[in-house]
């Protein structure tokens, strides 16, 4: 293995339709590709949870974000300048995504990570990521890697073997939704 996060195997794993189990800029989650169906699935039935809930998308930047979204208004651009805290748009209008990560209503909720190892994931992998807690639906929050049931961890295919040891921040990303016609709705803060 490099010393570079283990990337290739990372995306190797990915790339064949896997999950993993990864530090975020928030919470330890449960990752895949987001333009694929059946890995969305796997997640969907790890977490135990109903396929009417969307999961989250990581993007390594704005240039991949326009290619996901139909369009990022500006109001979205000044939230991402002026919040400094992890923060998910929900945008009114998902393209190139798996199916099963798209909202009922079309939407898709995104957060540009400021985080070393997903940004490397990110660039690595080339693609948008789900994000979602690495817990049983309803279950309590893994702040750090030993908070991370045996049941999840038995149930992915890759675990990343980094910041293993260290507890994140006490809280998940703030949660904004814009509507079609540019209203702001705050839905976690």
């Amino acid at each position: 293995m490099n010393n570079d996060y283990h990337l290739e195997e990372i995306v190797s794993v990915m790339k064949r339709g896997g999950n993993i189990l990864y530090p975020t800029d928030t919470i330890w989650g449960l990752g895949c590709d987001a333009t694929n169906a059946k890995a969305v699935d796997k997640v969907y039935r790890i977490k135990e949870r109903i396929a009417d809930k969307s999961f989250i998308i990581l993007v390594s930047n704005l240039e991949m974000l326009e290619k996901y979204v139909k369009e990022v208004p500006d109001i979205a651009l000044e939230l991402q300048s002026s919040i400094s805290e992890p923060l998910t748009i929900i945008y009114p209008g998902g393209k190139n995504l798996a199916r099963n990560v798209v909202a009922a209503d079309g939407s898709v909720a995104i957060r540009i990570p400021d985080h070393p190892f997903c940004q490397k994931l990110l660039a690595a992998f080339n693609k948008p990521i789900i994000s979602t807690s690495a817990n049983i639906s309803g279950g309590s929050l893994p702040f750090s890697f030993r908070a991370v049931s045996d049941q999840i961890k038995e149930s992915v295919d890759y675990i990343v073997p980094i910041e293993q040891n260290i507890i994140t921040r006490p809280k998940p990303s703030i949660i904004v939704k814009i509507s079609a016609d540019g209203e702001i709705r705050v839905l976690r803060n």
